[in-house]
């Protein structure tokens, strides 16, 4: 081995290269080292700079007491009529933070910020979420900001999500707690937040809600109320949902609990007590209010909450509030005529077939009514919940969905002189039992014609007519025309089977409605339109209606003579009479009426070429009715009736003409083919090419 001898050191030969090496690295560290530095330095540099600069740009905090304040969103009526204004006659009444109870306190900061009180206006953890959000997802996440962040961006910037916004978010929320203390803060945001509808504040929030002072409410109403502010349209017991409301309360106090603020057993009695909401129509201050939060919410879809609540967004709705208005009334004036029929509730919608625009939405006999229905006997279980729109409620719809089944047949080539055998008959269930339908009556009528089968709504030839057709070919016609609970997967159409034309599978008021608006323009679905036209606060247009051509659902013959049927009054005179309120003097109107068989539904949908309206009445609970109400003109056709009249008033009398594929020939009245000597006569329409070729035509 060979040693050198360097400055009085003796040094191992072999190892000389690997010294050199790491000499090299150590420099190369130390520079690397000194690079990060300089870059670490800088990039500080940079980030002062940047603050430096939006801080300049920033709103000053001081503006906290003498800004403008946010704009209200206003929804209109087709005509201008104001519905709905978020800040109309709004009870913005400062209180001082001493007026306001612990509890509220408590509660707002444990479910929007329980390090409050200790943090510098920002959360370290939340700033670096939502850092690694933005390096992860690419987008500027919400939630996780402190009250003093939130009370800036509320008071002094907008509800985008940028980066931007966040950073000015930040700035603020740094010199508004250097500009005032922490109760201040606490009390400005307390008098600022939104809480849903008019009210912005704990005092108009209490007001609204509960009809008190904010100093007056308790441990469970002050749970309810923080929870609020994070989404107001959301979890507000106004909505469409109101059961979020109690969900989110619970939240609140869970969090209370694991805070320490409260105990376990006052957040259970908290959260089983009944909260009483003041709801008189002048203290909430809205018009139309199911079809205002049926719009609200699909703004909120289209646009976010935060631009829907504060916005100052300007809405025209379809609604003709007028229009709307007499169906309001006539439902609430009918349904209190049904003490007898135990009816505690009905709905009513009126569309235009020809563009889908919803004209009137009633969803209840009175948004604004006590939750305890008038019209149950003691002891009964009809419990009427007010604040539900019944509209948008699965309800079972009994045979009025028969119109889809008998068009299905149609497009099968079946006619409205096919003659069906009306007598008891079992269908084989497989490894369940037969279905035995049976007519509303109990009574068997032998053969009878497709025209007077619908008009009667005989139940055993629809169940036939079904047969013959097929359960999947008839969901997936009535999917198609609007019925979203009919999709016509295998489940349903196991799940429903042939008790699909007797009301088997559950629809909504609004989609059968609709539904029933193909057969009113001539086969052409359009979908429910609600909004034409919303504008910003600066009145730039942000969305407007533009109608579409529609989608053709079946030919135009088939809806024409599925039409003529239902507005034949000799064809229902059997079941219905010849002067039933089915019938509206001097207008030629389709129509058809619905009862479940246990009677816990009862409809009636009729329309023209210019309007359709659908009725129900029952109990929102499912209660079963009187059994009288089986008529299927004693309780939903009386309401149906009288706003049919209204939506008709002015108008002419709107006869369909047969289009060119419909032939109109005679045909024999007893078996409906052919005539034959010596049998009766009567005239039939056709889609040309199934005219009767034979004397008849029976399917049994």
């Amino acid at each position: 081995m060979a040693f050198k001898r360097i400055k009085n050191h003796t040094v191992y030969s072999g190892h000389s290269t690997g010294f050199r090496h790491s000499l090299r690295r150590a420099k190369f560290l130390s520079r690397f080292s000194t690079l990060m530095l300089t870059m670490i330095l800088g990039g500080i540099a940079v980030l002062i700079l940047v603050i430096v600069v939006f801080a300049t740009q920033v709103p000053s905090p001081r503006e906290l007491t003498s800004r403008e304040m946010a704009q209200a969103t206003k929804i209109y009526d087709r005509n201008g009529e104001l519905l709905y204004d978020i800040f109309k006659d709004q009870n913005r009444t400062p209180v001082k933070l001493s007026e306001v109870p612990l509890v509220v306190k408590q509660a707002t900061i444990a479910i929007e910020d329980k390090d409050f009180y200790k943090h510098q206006g920002f959360s370290p953890l939340g700033i670096t979420r939502s850092v690694f959000d933005l390096i992860i997802s690419r987008k500027v996440e919400g939630g996780g900001s402190t009250l003093t962040q939130q009370l800036v961006k509320n008071a002094l910037l907008s509800g985008e999500r940028t980066l931007t916004r966040k950073l000015k978010e930040f700035i603020l929320a740094i010199q508004v707690e250097r500009a005032y203390g922490k109760d201040q803060i606490l009390e400005m945001y307390l008098n600022e937040i939104p809480y849903g509808g008019t009210a912005y504040g704990i005092e108009a929030a209490a007001n609204l809600y509960f009809g008190k002072h904010a100093k007056d409410l308790d441990l469970a109403e002050s749970s309810l109320l923080a929870g609020l502010p994070q989404r107001p349209s959301v979890y507000s017991p106004y909505g469409t949902h109101p059961e979020l409301s109690k969900e989110r309360q619970v939240e609140v106090l869970r969090r209370m609990t694991e805070d320490g603020y409260i105990t376990k057993q006052q957040a259970e009695e908290a959260k089983n007590k009944e909260l009483t909401y003041r709801t008189k129509q002048n203290e909430v201050g809205f018009k139309a209010p199911h079809f205002v939060l049926y719009v609200k919410q699909k703004l909120i879809e289209q646009f976010g909450d935060k631009l829907v609540e504060q916005g100052g967004l300007k809405v025209t709705t379809t609604l003709d509030y007028k229009l709307h208005e007499e169906s309001q009334k006539v439902v609430k004036d009918e349904v209190s005529k049904l003490k007898n029929y135990k009816v505690g509730n009905a709905a009513a919608v009126v569309l235009d077939p020809k563009n889908g625009q919803i004209l009137a939405m009633v969803g209840s006999k009175d948004y604004f009514a006590d939750s305890e229905p008038e019209n149950c006997s003691e002891g009964e279980s009809c419990v009427f919940e007010a604040n539900v729109n019944a509209t948008l409620s699965l309800r079972q719809p009994g045979s009025a969905t028969k119109p889809i089944t008998y068009s299905a047949a149609l497009q099968k080539g079946y006619t409205a002189s096919t003659v069906l055998v009306d007598v008891k008959t079992e269908f084989p269930g497989g490894d369940q039992p037969a279905y035995i339908p049976v007519n509303y009556d109990g009574q068997f009528r032998g053969p009878v014609q497709v025209r007077y089968a619908l008009g009667n709504s005989y139940n055993i030839p629809a169940v036939k007519t079904l047969a013959l057709t097929g359960v999947k070919n008839v969901m997936e016609l009535g999917y198609r025309m609007g019925l979203s609970t009919w999709e016509p997967t295998t489940e349903n159409i196991n799940n429903a089977g042939l008790s699909l034309t007797l009301g088997g599978r559950e629809v909504r008021l609004l989609d059968l409605t609709s539904a029933f608006g193909v057969l009113a323009n001539s086969g052409v679905k359009q979908d429910p339109v609600s909004i034409l036209k919303v504008s910003d606060a600066k009145d730039k247009t942000l969305y407007e209606y533009r109608q579409s051509d529609g989608t053709r659902i079946f030919e135009e013959g088939i809806a024409f003579i599925i039409s003529n049927i239902l507005s034949d009054n000799g064809a229902r005179s059997a079941a219905f009479g010849t002067n039933s309120v089915l019938n509206i003097s001097g207008k030629t109107v389709s129509v058809k009426t619905g009862t479940t068989d246990e009677k816990k539904d009862n409809w009636t949908i009729g329309y023209t070429p210019s309007v359709v309206v659908g009725v129900w009445v029952g109990n929102n609970n499912n209660a079963v009715m009187n059994p009288a109400i089986a008529s299927g003109i004693t309780g939903a056709s009386p309401i149906w009736q009288k706003i049919m009249i209204a939506a008709l008033k002015g108008k002419d009398d709107e006869k369909p003409e047969a289009p060119g594929n419909v032939s109109y020939v005679e045909v024999d009245g007893l078996m409906g083919g052919k005539p034959r000597d010596g049998s009766p006569t009567r005239r039939e329409y056709y889609i040309k090419g199934t005219e009767p070729s034979s004397a008849s035509s029976v399917y049994r």
